[in-house]
């Protein structure tokens, strides 16, 4: 199968050789830039426990200060591997899911443990911090990267594109749905998806793209993506 990556090079280049080592035809067009906020000057000292939901949160995270040995809470297993190379050791992970992350968070850390803090990106699709807090927990959240759509393309790049369009495409963020739009329309590449399968990481971001006529569409985890191939 011909599959296509639409995430930033760091984010997929294992997932992509995965695919290759399996004989699959992988190509990849990213739609999303990552970049790095500065964040205020923080005491991580009176931090009992530590919430990612994105590697990028960890990667952009200067952890020198930070006891590794900190309650540390990560969405799925990328993230858990980012917090490893970090040094965490007390890691706790969800499926990929924020509301299981949540349920893992209530269970695992007591409020009389302490402070929380959350590092994230500029944009999240859940409130995960604001839930937390209407639980009782006294939870801080730091944002310390943002993400921007790729506006323009190569041509060659969308010719490409179009000479052998995927079978199967990997959309990971709302945002990432809302600049994989943007590329469709301005490249008027509307009629191009109908043997694409198109495999989003929520219900939320699939609904950015439901006036695209697809192939079929799947909800995933990350994680999850390898199984996907054998439901189609």
């Amino acid at each position: 199968m011909h599959i296509l990556f639409t995430r930033p090079l760091d984010d997929c280049y294992e997932l992509m050789l995965r695919f290759k080592s399996l004989g699959h035809i992988v190509s990849h067009l990213p739609i999303i830039n990552i970049e790095q906020i500065r964040y205020e000057n923080l005491d991580f000292s009176i931090f009992k426990g530590i919430i990612f939901t994105s590697a990028n949160a960890i990667k952009f995270l200067d952890t020198q200060k930070i006891d590794k040995k900190i309650y540390c809470f990560c969405v799925g297993s990328a993230t858990e591997k980012m917090a490893k190379t970090r040094g965490f050791q007390n890691i706790y992970v969800a499926s990929g899911n924020v509301e299981n992350l949540k349920e893992i968070i209530l269970q695992n850390f007591k409020i009389s443990l302490g402070k929380l803090i959350y590092v994230t990106g500029e944009t999240i699709s859940s409130d995960l911090d604001k839930k937390l807090i209407s639980e009782g927990y006294n939870l801080k959240r730091i944002i310390n990267y943002t993400v921007t759509q790729q506006e323009k393309f190569k041509l060659e790049e969308i010719d490409k594109l179009k000479d052998k369009m995927p079978d199967i495409v990997y959309i990971y963020s709302q945002n990432s749905a809302d600049s994989f739009l943007k590329m469709i329309k301005n490249y008027d590449l509307h009629s191009f998806w109908m043997n694409t399968n198109l495999m989003c990481i929520s219900e939320k971001t699939s609904s950015v793209l439901n006036e695209i006529k697809w192939k079929k569409i799947f909800l995933f985890n990350p994680g999850e993506e390898e199984f996907l191939l054998y439901k189609i």
